[in-house]
């Protein structure tokens, strides 16, 4: 990836971080919009990264479920 990329990976990573901690989703407008002031490609790859990261956490959850679901149907049934 670009500089750009990679900034905007990194600010995606920490504020998805805030988010999940405090449950303020505005939170990525309110910084998109300090970016947008300055490089309105930063913001754009921001926004980016953060749909992209969003995406990754759920289709991760969704493997560690199938994943557990898998399991429990590969379990010999209880008192065998």
């Amino acid at each position: 990836m670009g500089i750009v990329e990679d900034v905007a990976d990194e600010l995606a990573l920490e504020s998805l971080k805030i988010i999940n901690a405090t449950g303020d989703d505005a939170f990525v407008q309110r910084i998109a919009d300090t970016i947008g002031g300055s490089s309105q490609t930063m913001e754009e790859a921001y926004l980016t990264a953060v749909r992209v990261r969003r995406a990754e956490q759920r289709a991760r959850e969704l493997l560690k479920t199938l994943k557990e679901d898998l399991a429990r149907q590969q379990e010999p049934p209880a008192g065998e």
